[in-house]
């Protein structure tokens, strides 16, 4: 094989211990069980907790549960890229953060901000590194704090977002499995639908910013919606045909974990078993860039090597795409 192909070889996850119940969040806010099970599927979320806790916590946690796990040293670590957009701090960057926290000394590290296909677009950045052939050992960090930024006085979006992180080990692949292909796109109108008004360059933090509730997520739900479902679906049907892969030889879709109304789609505009779907939105709501890496980590035990797998993903920016992988090794034989 003359291609060198970035693998998967391990994968780690922390959840806050608290958990948000549709109920609890009821008595915040006008909602109710019925309401968001019906429309999101969500049935309760993690949060960050603790005085002085931030995304570079969960994200250390993840990666310190990662290097364990993988028998991997600190210090033989390349590269560490975190997929965020609740950055502990506009600046440095929290992916500096989370190598300080866990004694990665040798690598450099910077943040990619995609918003929940925050993960599979610094994957593939980070698999460039590896096939290239000068980076042997390269993490990649999916967390978000979407508590920080949520308005749990908004019906429309408080029931929506968790906090959580995942971290994933990249290597060279020994044979064909791995990283195969990917297709990302951006349109940069979707910012009109889905984004943060202030905080940033365009809207520096002011009292009045602060009094509008400006700092929190807004989102224009059916618009958001509408694009989701179908480019979310365009893609993953696009990795399918480019590789002739059929609902036979696919083991698993993982799809961003943002409504179940959204997956469900994109099962049926593949062709596919709702067993195929890792599906965890119920337990954890919408972690944005950490939603597929959890899913990968909730189902790790029942991955086999080789098994045919898209990653499909669709967020604010507009950012969408999709990835194809083979897994590269069986996950009972080291899952938690």
């Amino acid at each position: 094989m003359d291609k060198i192909r970035a693998a998967i070889t391990g994968i780690e996850a922390f959840l806050p211990e608290y958990r948000l119940t549709n109920e609890e969040l009821s008595r915040m806010v006008d909602t109710s069980d019925e309401w968001i099970m019906q429309r999101i599927g969500i049935k309760e979320r993690r949060i960050m907790t603790g005085k002085d806790k931030a995304t570079s916590d969960m994200g250390a946690e993840a990666v310190k549960k990662l290097l364990k796990k993988t028998g991997t040293n600190p210090d033989d670590v390349d590269f560490l890229i975190c997929a965020t957009i609740t950055p502990d701090m506009p600046f440095p960057a929290t992916a500096n953060i989370i190598a300080h926290k866990v004694g990665i000394h040798n690598a450099w590290s910077f943040d990619i901000n995609a918003a929940c296909s925050g993960f599979i677009f610094a994957l593939i950045t980070a698999s460039q590194f590896v096939e290239s052939g000068r980076y042997k050992k390269v993490v990649v960090v999916g967390a978000d704090m979407m508590s920080a930024i949520t308005n749990y006085k908004d019906r429309t979006t408080s029931p929506l977002f968790g906090d959580g992180a995942s971290a994933v080990l990249l290597e060279p692949s020994p044979d064909e499995d791995g990283i195969i292909d990917h297709i990302h796109h951006v349109d940069g109108l979707g910012r009109l639908h889905l984004h943060m008004k202030a905080g940033g360059s365009l809207r520096p933090a002011s009292h009045e910013t602060v009094d509008n509730d400006e700092h929190f997520i807004y989102q224009e739900g059916q618009t958001v919606f509408k694009f989701a479902v179908s480019k979310m679906a365009d893609v993953a049907v696009e990795m399918m045909e480019r590789h002739g892969i059929t609902a036979e030889n696919l083991a698993w879709l993982v799809p961003h974990q943002a409504n179940m109304r959204i997956i469900d789609a994109t099962a049926r505009r593949m062709g596919i078993d709702p067993k195929q779907v890792m599906i965890n939105i119920r337990k954890y709501g919408n972690t944005t860039a950490a939603t597929i890496p959890l899913c990968l980590y909730d189902y790790e035990n029942v991955l086999k090597k080789g098994d045919n797998i898209i990653l499909a993903a669709f967020g604010a920016g507009f950012t969408w795409g999709s990835v194809y992988l083979k897994w590269a090794y069986d996950g009972n034989s080291v899952a938690g």
